[in-house]
């Protein structure tokens, strides 16, 4: 039976019904490809691609134009999955003109099917301001990366005092009109609090299991990222010993000259 395409009100009624979620990071278009045929319901195309692709120390340096070319990639492989695209720092921060025109351009050259942007409280009019121009918003809460340096790293968001500031982030995005909103990086008594009081589902990454969804980076669920091994990532296959074996059989053949044969030539 054919899969059919991964809607928002599907997944509101996911949340309803009680059934997970499941999502994962997608730079480009044999991954997602790969991914979709998996089943994921939805593909993130995340700022993470700075981190776990480009190199970068953080999420920071990702511009709009390497996002779109992501995205653009993602949307290709034409998924069934909705494809959520990751709106990079200052993308929506300068003011309501400049989100609207961003996320904008994520729907409109990009191909994404919605956006997400990181923040509660303080994001919560952008948020209302986008999601009334009819651009689905999937809101970020917790440990939100664009904001690394004023968290003093990643670090775990919501214990003792802070708990209350994240469950008025996450109403905040919901009365804002998100769809959906993910939590990373808090105490899983935290999320499981906030999941109960939204009507919208809630995708935890380093939020324990009572979120309505999980998210994570392809990369480390692959083995692929050696920069950072987080505690909440589990390991699906560990691909990196793979790949360097067969570049190095690839080397050897090369120099050996095993490798091209007549089976590889044209006459």
């Amino acid at each position: 039976m054919m899969k059919k395409n991964v809607t928002i009100p599907e997944l509101l009624q996911m949340k309803r019904e009680g059934h997970r979620i499941a999502v994962l990071t997608a730079y480009d278009y044999p991954t997602a490809r790969l991914l979709d045929g998996a089943g994921v319901d939805v593909l993130l195309v995340g700022d993470s691609v700075g981190v776990v692709v480009a190199g970068h120390e953080n999420t920071l340096p990702v511009t709009m134009e390497e996002l779109l070319y992501h995205v653009k990639a993602v949307v290709r492989a034409k998924p069934k999955a909705l494809v959520v695209a990751d709106m990079p720092f200052m993308s929506c921060q300068a003011g309501e003109a400049e989100a609207l025109k961003n996320c904008g351009r994520m729907l409109q050259e990009g191909g994404a099917q919605a956006v997400k942007i990181e923040g509660g409280v303080n994001m919560a009019p952008i948020i209302r301001s986008v999601t009334g121009m009819d651009i689905p918003v999937m809101g970020h809460v917790g440990l939100t990366p664009q904001s690394v340096h004023r968290m003093g790293g990643y670090r775990v968001q919501g214990r003792k005092d802070q708990a209350e500031r994240i469950v008025e982030d996450a109403l905040a995005v919901q009365e804002a009109g998100a769809f959906a909103v993910v939590l990373e990086g808090i105490p899983a008594k935290l999320a499981a609090r906030i999941t109960d009081m939204l009507e919208i589902p809630t995708i935890g990454i380093g939020a324990g299991p009572y979120c309505s969804g999980q998210v994570l980076v392809i990369h480390d669920i692959l083995g692929l990222c050696e920069k950072y091994s987080p505690k909440f990532v589990k390991r699906y296959a560990d691909l990196s010993p793979l790949i360097t074996e067969a570049a190095r059989q690839y080397v050897s053949d090369v120099k050996d000259g095993i490798f091209p044969t007549e089976e590889h030539s044209f006459t």
